[in-house]
């Protein structure tokens, strides 16, 4: 017999003939696992025509012109049962080739052995975003336990395609904030509008973020936060920050915050303000970055979406912000880099989403674009998920 219809499948595993679904077989239903991922694919082109091919400091979708298969993604989990009342064990582990695996792996410490030396390939590589044992431990309402490595509870943007509205990243998610952790993470919600979290993280020189599992592993760090959710779920407030040592130059304490307001502003039009800060103090000197993002979506169907993303992000001592952030081969200094974006979400068939986005980015201060002979860019670009 066949499999689901192209209209009724959540993605490609469940179309196919009885018998050749992973997710369909005795043992992994037995087992409790799930197999899933997606293919993300996209082509940029920018208006300057660099040259070098980078769309400068913009990474991810950071080629002009050039097809990228930024994403082939599968993911292996043993879900918890979080509504459980007794013990439960389970895991993730999560694999990511194409191009946007250079930027995802775990680079806190260029000697770690994790994934970053995989290969000397920057362009196609191999990441494990996430690889963790979890456990719900039946303490009140449930105690999650996540140990090894995972992603961070920080911000709105992923690594995970499927996860953001937009093909291309905010400055913030790029340069901003951590993607991954290693360490062990606590869970747990108090109430039904609370959600607590709280993660001892290592193996990183810098306080936790991006960290590996066999170097830098006396260099404990802190992260962690809260989210609240009103009644209606129409609001939400997230809280999370991270503190700890920087073992690089410049060295010192970091300190990090993060705070994302969210809100349906009507059934169709959504809200979302995310405001970051982070500093490296020491030697009686301090480095910082800061900086806003607004998000807005309106849904025109079930299926199809408007968005607008506008942004300003503070490079104040020029540590944070490279061109290219591939291939690196200016220093910028000191600046604020501005963008917006313009795009649609469309998803004519649950399994398979487009991503049309037009940005625009600006800077003040540098110029990182167009092979460091622009103080401005304009970048036209769309991608394509495919889900399993």
């Amino acid at each position: 017999m066949s499999g689901a219809g192209l209209e009724q499948a959540r993605g490609v595993f469940e179309m196919l003939p009885d018998g050749m679904n992973p997710n369909g077989a005795d043992w992994m239903q037995s087992l409790r696992l799930t197999l899933g991922g997606w293919i993300d694919a996209g082509l940029t082109h920018n208006f300057d025509e660099p040259g070098s091919g980078y769309n400068g400091p913009v990474t991810f979708s950071d080629r002009s012109d050039e097809f990228q298969p930024n994403q082939v993604y599968l993911y292996l989990e043993r879900a918890v049962d979080r509504q459980g009342e007794s013990f439960d064990l389970g895991g993730r582990l999560d694999l990511l080739y194409g191009t946007d695996a250079w930027f995802s792996q775990a680079f806190g410490d260029p000697q770690g052995s994790w994934d970053r030396q995989i290969s000397d390939n920057n362009r196609y590589s191999l990441a494990v975003p996430q690889a963790y044992l979890e456990a719900l431990v039946p303490v009140g309402r449930g105690l999650a336990v996540k140990l090894g490595h995972f992603y961070t509870v920080v911000g709105v943007e992923s690594v995970m395609a499927p996860e953001n509205f937009f093909y291309s990243h905010s400055y913030a998610m790029q340069y901003g904030e951590p993607f991954t952790h290693t360490g062990i993470r606590f869970s747990y919600q108090p109430t039904d509008n609370l959600l607590l979290d709280a993660a001892a993280v290592t193996g990183s020189q810098f306080a936790g973020w991006d960290g590996v599992f066999d170097h830098s592993l006396e260099n404990w760090a802190f992260v962690g936060g809260g989210t609240w959710t009103s009644d209606s779920g129409e609001t939400s407030l997230s809280i999370n920050g991270s503190n700890g040592t920087v073992t690089t130059v410049p060295r010192g304490e970091l300190g990090f915050y993060s705070l994302v307001a969210q809100h349906d502003l009507t059934l169709r039009l959504h809200a979302i303000l995310q405001h970051d800060h982070g500093w490296i103090s020491g030697d009686g000197k301090t480095s910082s970055w800061y900086g806003l993002v607004q998000y807005l979506s309106y849904d025109l169907a079930d299926d199809l979406s408007l968005g607008l993303r506008g942004e300003w992000f503070r490079d104040d001592d020029g540590i944070r912000v490279l061109s290219p952030a591939r291939a690196p081969t200016m220093g910028l200094g000191p600046g604020s880099y501005y963008a917006v974006t313009a795009g649609v979400k469309w998803s004519p068939l649950p399994w398979l989403t487009a991503r049309p986005n037009l940005r625009y980015d600006w800077s003040d201060g540098t110029r990182p674009f167009d092979d460091g002979n622009a103080t401005s860019q304009i970048l036209l670009s769309a991608d394509v998920i495919v889900s399993f």
